[in-house]
């Protein structure tokens, strides 16, 4: 499932596609639910973090955001659901609408209550609560949305039982993986139409990151809440995603359905470990720029 109208980034393609507008042609595809339009973020004024990126999630479709540490993922989550750190990050250009509307300029109180929950990297649950007490603490982002029903816990228990066998247990006792499960029921809890996930398997043995993509991948089908997911584990990421992008140094490299790019040579040993590794080149944009000049040259 390809994000409709989305800007198109791929080296081989010559750079990004201008973002679509906001009107539709008649018979077009409708536009994303999330759109992400030449953002730039600029840390401490001068540092450059994000450089122009453009990406789309469809509504309920998983897309993925794949790269290396420090290509700009997190900043990513972070301008989208209004956390960039205060007097250190700042949007500089470009825009982030949500089913139409700018978003980049609303406090993340008020992107919880559009539909917007952010899964932050680390867990982030309230160790001193229990497991109970912290789904209760939750339940408060539905105040103040207009017509919202009365949180469900137990629809947070059916996905995650372990959880509700541990419900009394304070969560700094609960294993990573479990803190993660209580981490992503907190954010289903508010009922979001899109979920931001920021690396889910950090930490975890493979069986226990194999149930969370599982659980993700079944809210998704079940609850049709969309997802930008945040992953270094690309293999895990591209097992539920329809669409994916690779960013570096803060710009999307390549982007396509997950199919598409599983199949492509460089992406396999870039950040699926196939291949000899024998490759010098230190970068997927770097390989791409060395065949580009190498068939220009023939």
């Amino acid at each position: 499932m390809a994000p409709p109208s989305t800007p198109t980034t791929d080296d081989r393609a010559g750079g990004p596609a201008p973002p679509a507008s906001a009107a539709q042609a008649p018979g077009a595809e409708p536009a994303p639910a999330l759109a992400l339009e030449n953002i730039e973020v600029v840390y401490h004024h001068t540092v450059q973090v994000l450089r122009g990126l453009s990406l789309a999630v469809p509504e309920g479709g998983i897309v993925a955001l794949l790269g290396s540490n420090g290509a700009g993922k997190t900043t990513t989550l972070k301008a989208i659901s209004g956390l960039l750190p205060l007097e250190v990050g700042q949007l500089r250009s470009g825009a982030i609408r949500w089913r139409g509307q700018r978003i980049d300029e609303l406090e993340p109180h008020q992107l919880v209550r559009r539909g917007i929950a952010h899964v932050r990297e680390g867990r982030h649950v309230f160790e001193d609560l229990t497991v109970d007490e912290n789904l209760v603490a939750a339940s408060y982002a539905l105040q103040g949305r207009p017509g919202a029903p009365r949180p469900d816990t137990g629809l947070i228990y059916e996905y995650f039982p372990r959880l509700k066998e541990r419900r009394q247990l304070r969560a700094g006792y609960l294993s990573g993986g479990e803190q993660q499960m209580l981490a992503i029921g907190r954010a289903l809890l508010g009922q979001p139409a899109l979920m931001l996930l920021d690396e889910p398997s950090l930490g975890l043995a493979p069986l226990v990151v194999q149930d969370i993509f599982d659980i993700i991948a079944r809210i998704n089908r079940e609850q049709g809440v969309a997802m930008l997911l945040v992953e270094q584990n690309a293999a895990a990421a591209f097992g539920i995603a329809h669409y994916g992008y690779i960013m570096e140094s803060g710009r999307i490299v390549i982007d396509g359905p997950t199919a598409r790019l599983m199949a492509d040579s460089d992406v396999q040993r870039f950040y699926l470990g196939y291949g000899d590794g024998s490759s010098e080149l230190a970068s997927f944009r770097d390989v791409k720029h060395y065949k580009r000049r190498k068939r220009w040259l023939s």
